[in-house]
């Protein structure tokens, strides 16, 4: 399970990288208006799914993959971010 995440993470970097301009991911990472209008406009979608209860993992699939590219191209790192989490376990 963490492994699709962790493969995801590295898909965005390898397009953070790349020049394929076709690359969604990577027209996302360019264009930081575009990912934070994406990143808002999921949380929406995802919060009205869950108050209809319906179409919820698909939503909330969405916003993971949406908030990983602009955290990617934000240079905020998800390792940074799962041990900001581990230290909230104390």
């Amino acid at each position: 399970m963490l492994n699709t995440l962790e493969e995801l993470i590295n898909l965005i970097r390898d397009r953070k990288k790349s020049s394929n301009e076709d690359s969604y991911t990577k027209k996302l990472l360019d264009d930081k208006k575009l990912s934070v209008a994406k990143v808002k406009e999921e949380i929406g979608e995802l919060i009205e799914a869950v108050e209809n209860k319906s179409n919820t993992v698909h939503e909330a699939a969405d916003v993971l993959y949406h908030l990983a590219v602009y955290l990617e191209a934000n240079n905020i790192h998800i390792e940074d971010v799962m041990a900001e989490l581990e230290k909230r376990k104390k």
